[in-house]
């Protein structure tokens, strides 16, 4: 019998899924892509030590790297066919079958050049503090033409006449808010559809009913593993708005965005530091500094290479927030937890945990809603001994320092979710098992 594992981000994104995906695939045949765009980033780390491959992918499923494994990208996804297409090129010039294995919706929207112009003039006119810090790759403008019904998606390439006039009449539009009102330049508008058609061609061949796969893949027993982008606090609807993402990141829309029912979905998979890091703009109540050597927060950004994996910007660092944990816990429906970056802790004397919030003189125990409320919560911290010892590349729960066996007890209790597996380092046998969520 078939059984189907969502991963989902608990954070505000970068909480090491790439590796779980990867990890889990050992047990599934099928890896779904349901939701965001290039603007998300996974490194996989491949191989033994001496011979080892790093993949960043954008949009290609964490599984493509296992072989014989299917791969797909669902209808929730906005889709930069052009960026796909050199991923694609990419990962076959590195020996990997990508085209025989990759199945794309053609439901997705379609990221154009003129999304990107958009969303990058925006940022541009807005103040230091309103900045949202997109990553300016069209994202959130693909999603406004989605849900205003004037996107164009990866079916209407197979009607070029079509095409044209509805990428004609959008264009208008763009084009008359970026002149007249972003103040940036236009797009031209035959450059686009002359570059829409060169594309089309390479992706037309990976185009199918992502969910009657999906369905069929179920029917005949295959596990399949449901992979999510960003992080629950980044969620359109329940993060921290508006400093947010443009895309359902929960674990709800695996199943509005690859065609499937939620019956299908039997464990949910919840991704979290052994800290909390953000990139961009936005509340961070547990926030550190990052700057000042020999500092918690500095070793946290330097051990842990809190880099983004798209942009290159520096993560903001905190401390483990557990009552933004519980929101997430709430908003996912949480079967079980994984706990990434235990070692980056190693060596610091003493741990702080954020069990809660005073707010308007009052102590809340879960994220609220909307930034402004959250930039208003001053954290409640809980202090727990560090360990000296290395917890890097640990592979059984009895091995770790008790102090960090006790650190993770901890956030179980706080979090009030079961920890499933911890991931002591980026290779696929540095974790530690506890519950398989495919067993």
């Amino acid at each position: 019998m078939a059984r189907n594992v969502v991963v989902v981000g608990t954070q505000w994104g970068d909480e090491g899924k790439g590796k779980i995906v990867d990890w889990l695939t050992d047990h599934a045949q099928g890896v779904v892509r349901f939701q965001g765009g290039h603007n998300a980033g996974h490194t996989l780390v491949v191989g033994q030590k001496e011979n080892q491959k790093e993949y960043k992918l954008n949009l290609v499923p964490s599984g493509i790297v296992r072989d014989g494994i299917e791969c797909f990208i669902g209808n929730g996804v906005v889709l930069d066919i052009r960026h796909l297409l050199e991923e694609i090129a990419k990962l076959e010039a590195g020996g990997i079958a990508v085209r025989s294995r990759l199945k794309v919706s053609p439901g997705c929207s379609v990221i154009l050049p003129y999304h990107s112009a958009v969303d990058l003039a925006r940022e541009a006119l807005r103040c230091c503090d309103k900045k949202i810090g997109t990553t300016g790759k069209g994202i959130g403008p693909a999603y406004e033409d989605k849900v205003a019904r004037r996107g164009l998606r990866v079916y209407d390439l197979f009607h070029p006449q079509s095409f044209a006039e509805k990428l004609r009449e959008v264009m208008e539009y763009h084009n008359f808010i970026l002149e007249h009102f972003l103040k940036a330049k236009t797009v031209d508008y035959q450059g686009v559809l002359d570059q829409a058609m060169a594309d089309a061609e390479g992706i037309k061949p990976l185009v199918t009913d992502v969910s009657a796969a999906l369905y069929a893949a179920n029917a005949a027993g295959k596990n399949l593993l449901f992979e999510g982008a960003q992080g629950s606090l980044l969620d359109i609807d329940h993060g921290t708005y508006p400093f947010v993402t443009s895309s359902n990141c929960v674990a709800g829309q695996a199943a509005a965005g690859s065609g499937v029912g939620p019956g299908m979905l039997n464990y949910i998979l919840g991704i979290t530091k052994a800290y909390c890091t953000r990139v961009g703009g936005g509340p961070f109540p547990s926030e550190l500094d990052i700057e000042t050597a020999g500092a918690p927060g500095y070793q946290m950004s330097q051990k842990g290479r809190e880099f983004g994996t798209v942009t290159g910007r520096k993560r903001r660092c905190g401390w483990f927030d557990a009552a933004a944990l519980r929101r997430s816990a709430r908003i996912n429906g949480l079967t079980g937890l994984c706990i990434t970056k235990l070692d980056v802790l190693d060596g610091l004397k003493e741990l702080q945990i954020c069990t809660g919030y005073r707010m308007n003189g009052a102590i809340i125990d879960a994220l609220p809603v909307g930034a402004e409320e959250v930039a208003e919560c001053d954290p409640i911290y809980e202090n727990m001994p560090g360990w000296s010892e290395s917890t890097f590349g640990v592979k059984r729960w009895e091995d770790l320092p008790l102090t960090a066996r006790n650190y993770l007890d901890r956030l179980e209790q706080l979090c009030g979710v079961p920890i499933a597996i911890v991931s002591t380092g980026p290779e696929r046998d540095e974790t530690i098992l506890k519950q398989h969520p495919f067993k």
